[in-house]
Parts: structure tokens; C-alpha cells; sequence
């Protein structure tokens, strides 16, 4: 049986799509979610970057934050740096049998709904945890001059134009090559401070000052670090306007930001990071400062430090923190209940993010949730139950995607209906209603069926690569 389908622009029954980001960090350095072990085969790999996926549906989350670039080497073939030894246990080694990790994952991803964001560190050269010898293409064989020991660490000389290069080439090549959501960085600048040493990037600076260079040191690091930022976000966008930027800054701007932060690490002074500026210059589409603090703290108080970043947000962009939701397992001192996370995430749904931007949260990391400590899968599942979308940013793009065509609805032990590919198109959205609607659920076929049941109306709409809905499509099949 068919019927002729309308666009219905107004339906005032229908609600409007959920939003809220929730995202989980999978951290490839050290082996800490996947894969969780260097002498895994192919097979194994892919196994467990689907289980990954597969858990992150089951807890109706909408996004991965996977590191595909912890140390100068690349989860991913690469003509600039090397495979990493994460991924293989030599830096330099392919996976046999041959297969390219991310391409697999953004396919997998995309195909369980989830967008795939790319997590970069900018500037570390080598973890102390690696423990075979660097790779022939790595940075710091062919260009040992930029890369500088620093305590237990090989880093990368940040005032060296090489090094920034090489860092901005290495996310185009992901940009351009591969069908990604968005790309991330970490907080990880100047090196946090080993030994009490300083950074050993005398003969940068003094190249700097040589060339008739002004500012003082911390001003000129400070400055190397703002026009990676700027032009990483600027050039991402040049490439592929809708791949969202994220940054995910120490959780504390400055002691006394907000004033009940007395004292702590000074991310401004020390890592040369002015996080703040780069949200109030609009340098990123959403940010995820690490807010490891308990919502029980005196003096770095989880909804304190998070007001404090959204009242910044003067280019109103995304605050999606970054929770500690690993403390539920951890031996660092004594591991949070689970409740501490569903307090946080509570928190950040009752605070004003900047009127109508939808509020969102950014886990580390998804092994506390495959593992379920001390129940915090559990407990997040009872406030993430019913899927959301991913919040849209009006910033990048304000046009509506065209809605879904429905070509024809049939009955076929149920309800079957198709529509026509939007060009534009992520996925798509489907509400079906009885009594009443439903509630929506998204997918990346041009089809859906659905069970027998007393159905009076369906409703698709297309959601495309900016988290931008259209208007519905409403389907009246009381006939």
C-alpha cells in the first residue's frame, strides 16, 4: 500500500530532536583502552575497537574521542610519521595483515551512529613508556635539532617552525583523507615540568631574537602555542568547514579562576598555554576542559570551575567538560563512587550553557566504562537513557539540510518505509508515534522498518555533517 507523502513544517506535537554531547576519550598511549596490548593481531584489534563501539551504543552515547597521534607516530598509514609501537610493538611496523585502523574505526563508528573525532598531541615526541628504538621517519631521527630530552620524555621544541609545520600537516593529511567528525587536542603544550629543570629551547629563542624578535621568553612561548591554535582551527576549516575543532585544556585556567581556586597548577605560566584567549578568540567549536575535581571540593570545586568557563564563552561555543570518570578505579588515593560522575553530569545539564547550546560531557576514559568500576557504567546508564544527537553549531552553518523524500510506505508485516539520499546528509532521524511520539533514534540507512503497533504517523528527518536537522518529513499512516 502507498501513499503520497508532504513535508510538514510545523507539527506541534512533535518534539524537537534530543541534544547533548557524551563522548567517551580512547587512549591509545600506553595501551590504556585500545588496543590493550602491542602483540594483539589484526583480528584482535578490530574485535576490540568494535566492542569499544558496540558498549558506547549500549550506553547511548554519540561520539569517540579516538588518539590516533600520542608521540610524532600515527594509529593510521601515514607518509609524514610512523606507525606507532602501540599499535604493533615497533614503531615503524605495519599491522599484519595489513589494514588501516582508522579508516576502520570512522566506518565502524559511522556505522553504529557515533561520530569518530581524531585526538592529537601536538609537541610530545616519545612516552617514557615506549620501549623500542624511534622509527627511521620519526622527527626525531630526521630532525633530531627540534627535538629535545625533557626528563623522561623526547618533546618537540614548539618555537621551532619545523615542528609547528609538521603538527599542522599531520591533521590536514586526517582532514583530507578521512571522512572524521571533528579533531582534538589534549593539554598537553609545554611540557609539564620534570625535575624542576627548565625546557631546553635556548637556541630557538635565541634564533627568534636574532631575527629581531621582542617578546620575552614565557611571552614568546605563550605566542608559539596561540598561533599553532589559531592556525590549526583555521585550517580545518579552509578543508572541511564542518569537522569540529575541540581542545580540552588543563580543567583551571589561573589560581584564582574562578576565586575559589587558591591554589594549583598554573597551566599559564607553565605549559604557556592561554586557554582562555583561544576561547574567547572562537579558536575551537567546542571545549572540554579536564575538570578532574570532585563536585564535592572546596577549593577546586567541579561547578565552580565549569561556571567559570562558560561565563568566558564570550564566542559562545560548546563547553563540554571532561570528567574523571576513571577516578571510580583508579589507585590515585582513594576511587570516587560512581555517584560523583552522575552528580557532574547532573551539574552540567543544570548549568546555563550560554542559553540554547545543549550541554554535553567528555569521559576519561572508555576503560572505566567497559570495566564498569565501582559501577559507574551502571549508574551513567540510568541518566543516558534514551539516544541524543549530537548538538549542531549555528556558528559553522545556519542552512537547513533538505528533508528526506519519502518515496513509498508499505506494509509488510509492519510498517517499511524508504526516502531518497540527501546529499547533505549524516544520518537521519525517525520518530514514530502512537498515542504518542515516541522519541527519536537515528540511522545512516535511507530505510527503516518498524514493528507492528498501533503506528498513526512517522517522522524523518535529515541531520547533516554540522548536527543541523531539517524539517520534518510526517508520515500519516492512520489510513
Amino acid at each position: 500500500m502507498f501513499w503520497p507523502i508532504a513535508c510538514v513544517r510545523n507539527e506541534p506535537e512533535l518534539p524537537p530532536l534530543p541534544r547533548e554531547f557524551r563522548a567517551a576519550w580512547v587512549a591509545t598511549v600506553d595501551n590504556i583502552d585500545w588496543p590493550s596490548k602491542r602483540t594483539l593481531t589484526s583480528d584482535q584489534q578490530r574485535a576490540e575497537l568494535i566492542a569499544i563501539f558496540d558498549k558506547a551504543v549500549n550506553l547511548n552515547l554519540n561520539a569517540i574521542v579516538l588518539q590516533v597521534r600520542p608521540s610524532a607516530d600515527a594509529l593510521y598509514p601515514s607518509k609524514i610519521e610512523p606507525w606507532s609501537e602501540y599499535l604493533t610493538g615497533k614503531q615503524g611496523q605495519p599491522p599484519n595483515p595489513a589494514y588501516d585502523p582508522l579508516a576502520f574505526a570512522v566506518e565502524e563508528a559511522h556505522r553504529r551512529g557515533l561520530e569518530l573525532h581524531c585526538w592529537f598531541n601536538p609537541y610530545r615526541a616519545k612516552h617514557f613508556v615506549q620501549k623500542g628504538p624511534l622509527a627511521k621517519t620519526h622527527i626525531g631521527v630526521t630532525h633530531p635539532d627540534v627535538v629535545k630530552s625533557y626528563g623522561r620524555y623526547l618533546w618537540m621544541d614548539p618555537g621551532e617552525p619545523l615542528v609547528q609545520k609538521q603538527s599542522l600537516d599531520v591533521i590536514q593529511d586526517v582532514v583530507k583523507r578521512y571522512d572524521v567528525d571533528g579533531i582534538h587536542i589534549d593539554d598537553y603544550f609545554y611540557p609539564y615540568p620534570e625535575g624542576g629543570q627548565p625546557f631546553p629551547d635556548a637556541p630557538s629563542y635565541a634564533k627568534y631574537t636574532a631575527g629581531g624578535g621582542t617578546l620575552a621568553l614565557d611571552d614568546w612561548r605563550r605566542n608559539n602555542v596561540d598561533e599553532f591554535v589559531r592556525q590549526m582551527y583555521q585550517s580545518v576549516k579552509r578543508l572541511k568547514r564542518w569537522v569540529k575543532v575541540g581542545i580540552s585544556p588543563f580543567g583551571i585556567f589561573r589560581p584564582g579562576n574562578p576565586t575559589s581556586v587558591k591554589t594549583t597548577f598554573d597551566q599559564y605560566a607553565v605549559l604557556y598555554a592561554d586557554a582562555r584567549k583561544w576561547l574567547n578568540e572562537g579558536w575551537c567549536d567546542y571545549y572540554s576542559p579536564q575538570l578532574y575535581w570532585s563536585a564535592k571540593s572546596t577549593t577546586q570545586n567541579y561547578g565552580d570551575l565549569l561556571g567559570w568557563w562558560i561565563n568566558e564563552n564570550t564566542q559562545h561555543r560548546h563547553i563540554w567538560p571532561g570528567n574523571y570518570t576513571s577516578r571510580t578505579g583508579t589507585e590515585e588515593g582513594k576511587p570516587w563512587a560512581a555517584s560523583e560522575i552522575t552528580d557532574q553530569i547532573r551539574i552540567t545539564r543544570a548549568l546555563d550553557h550560554d542559553g540554547l547550546l545543549p550541554p554535553g560531557n567528555v569521559h576519561f576514559s572508555m576503560k572505566a566504562f567497559l570495566q564498569n568500576w565501582n559501577g559507574v557504567t551502571d549508574a551513567v546508564r540510568k541518566l543516558y537513557t534514551t539516544p541524543t544527537f549530537v548538538p549542531e553549531c549555528p556558528w559553522l552553518s545556519a542552512e537547513l539540510p533538505a528533508p528526506p523524500r519519502v518515496v513509498h510506505v508499505a506494509v509488510r508485516g509492519g510498517w517499511e518505509i524508504h526516502w531518497r539520499a540527501v546529499p547533505s546528509a549524516a544520518r537521519y532521524a525517525i520518530n514514530v508515534k502512537t498515542t504518542r511520539w515516541l522519541g527519536w533514534k537515528g540511522t545512516t540507512a535511507t530505510s527503516q522498518r518498524i514493528p507492528t503497533q498501533p503506528v498513526t504517523a512517522i517522522a524523518v528527518e535529515t541531520v547533516d555533517r554540522y548536527g543541523t536537522a531539517s524539517e520534518a518529513t510526517i508520515i500519516d499512516v492512520r489510513r
